[in-house]
């Protein structure tokens, strides 16, 4: 039997298989572990050099022109629950104001 990878949210060692997923028996949160080693290959880093996740709260560090609004984001926006994606954008998220949109990950800092 393979080792039992820990909770993706809350990195407990509690994991029980239920199926093709895994529970944490701490938080309750059902992930598919092989997703998990897929996105854990993803080494996307901020304007520090921090190592980002999906999940994860991110403050943008300049002001970002938007094609098509009339305003920019403005620097010091929190960005929360960003997902990481391949790709020279490679954050996806939502902003209040502006929708869903692709960042780069030099723009942003881990908050």
């Amino acid at each position: 039997m393979s080792e039992i990878s820990p909770c993706p949210n809350c990195q407990s060692t509690y994991a029980y298989p239920t199926g093709v997923f895994l529970m944490c028996s701490e938080c309750g949160h059902e992930w598919n572990p092989e997703e998990v080693e897929d996105a854990e290959r993803l080494d996307v880093k901020d304007v520090n050099g921090k190592v980002l996740k999906d999940g994860d709260s991110v403050v943008v560090v300049k002001n970002l022109p938007v094609k098509g609004a009339l305003k920019p984001i403005k620097a010091g926006t929190k960005v929360k629950n960003i997902r990481l994606t391949e790709g020279d954008h490679n954050i996806d998220c939502k902003i209040d104001g502006f929708s869903s949109m692709a960042l780069k990950s030099e723009f942003v800092k881990k908050a």
